[in-house]
C-alpha cells in the first residue's frame, strides 16, 4: 500500500537518520510528501546515497554533517533546515547510541556520552526546533522499551537515558501544548539493524522474551512515527508509546 501524501508542504528534520531506523523514517516521511532534512555523524557514503535515492524520485532531501553531541552543531542543523526549506514542522530525535558493561566497569567517559546523545541532544534540538514551529508542529523522540523493562545486565545507564525521555517528553508537553504543538515518545522494542541484528547470540536471548517472536522492521517504526506527524495525531501529546511485539507484555 503506498502511504497517503499527508506530509506535503511539511518540513521535517531527522536528527539520525543516515542508517537504521533513522533512514526508514527519513524515507517514510518523504514518502508522504514531507522534505526531509536529517543529519548524520560519520556515514557520509550512506547519508549521500538516502539523500539522493528521494531527490531522484523528485522528493527534497539534504544531508547534513552534524555531531548530536556538539550543541552548536544541533542549532546549526535545525539552522540549515529552515534556511534550506523556509520552515520546519516536524523534528524527529532519533540519535542515540548504547552502552554495555558490568556496573564495576562501565566508564565514566561512556555514562556521559550516552546521556549527552541520547538526553541532552534531543533537549536541545526540541528547543531550537520549537522557536521555528507554529501551529501543528511536531517532535517525536525515540525512546526505547528498555526504558520499562530492561532483561540483561550491563544497561543501566541506557534504560536511564531513555527513562530520562519519558519525563522530558511530557513536561515539554506542557510547554509546547498551549502553542498546538505536540511532544510524543516512541519506544520501540528489538528492532533488526545493522548495530542490532535479528540473527546472533544477542537476538537469540531476546526472541524468546518477545511476544510475537521475532525482531521488528525499522519500516514498522518508521511507519508508527509517520501518523504520529501527520495531521491525525494532533490530540496525542506527552504520551510515551511502545512498539515492541509485546516484548513487555
Amino acid at each position: 500500500m503506498t502511504p497517503q501524501a499527508n506530509l506535503t508542504h511539511k518540513v521535517a528534520l531527522i536528527q539520525g537518520g543516515s542508517r537504521g531506523i533513522g533512514a526508514a523514517i527519513v524515507k517514510r516521511l518523504a514518502e508522504q510528501g514531507a522534505a526531509v532534512a536529517f543529519t548524520y555523524v560519520s556515514s557520509h557514503a550512506k547519508a549521500r546515497e538516502l539523500q539522493d535515492s528521494i531527490t531522484a524520485k523528485g522528493g527534497k532531501a539534504l544531508a547534513i554533517q552534524a555531531d548530536s553531541a556538539d550543541a552548536e552543531a544541533i542549532r546549526r542543523a535545525v539552522k540549515t533546515t529552515v534556511d534550506t526549506f523556509g520552515q520546519l514542522d516536524i523534528l524527529v530525535n532519533n540519535a542515540g547510541v548504547l552502552a554495555i558493561a558490568p556496573l564495576e566497569d562501565f566508564s565514566l567517559e561512556d555514562f556521559d556520552k550516552t546521556l549527552t546523545i541520547n538526553v541532552r541532544s534531543v533537549f536541545i534540538a526540541s528547543q531550537e526546533a520549537a522557536r521555528h514551529m507554529t501551529e501543528g508542529g511536531r517532535i517525536i523522540n525515540i525512546g526505547s522499551t528498555n526504558a520499562d523493562r530492561m532483561p540483561f545486565g550491563g544497561g543501566g545507564p541506557y534504560a536511564m537515558s531513555k527513562a530520562a525521555l519519558v519525563g522530558l517528553t511530557k513536561g515539554l508537553a506542557r510547554d509546547l501544548g498551549p502553542r498546538g504543538i505536540t511532544i510524543n515518545n516512541v519506544q520501540p522494542g528489538p528492532v533488526d539493524t545493522d548495530m542490532n541484528p535479528a540473527e546472533g547470540d544477542f537476538a537469540d536471548s531476546l526472541i524468546p522474551l518477545i511476544a510475537v517472536g521475532r525482531y521488528g522492521k525499522a519500516e514498522e517504526i518508521a511507519s508508527f512515527v509517520a501518523y504520529l506527524a501527520g495531521p491525525e495525531a494532533g490530540y496525542i501529546t506527552g504520551a510515551s508509546l511502545t512498539i515492541d511485539g509485546g516484548f513487555g507484555a
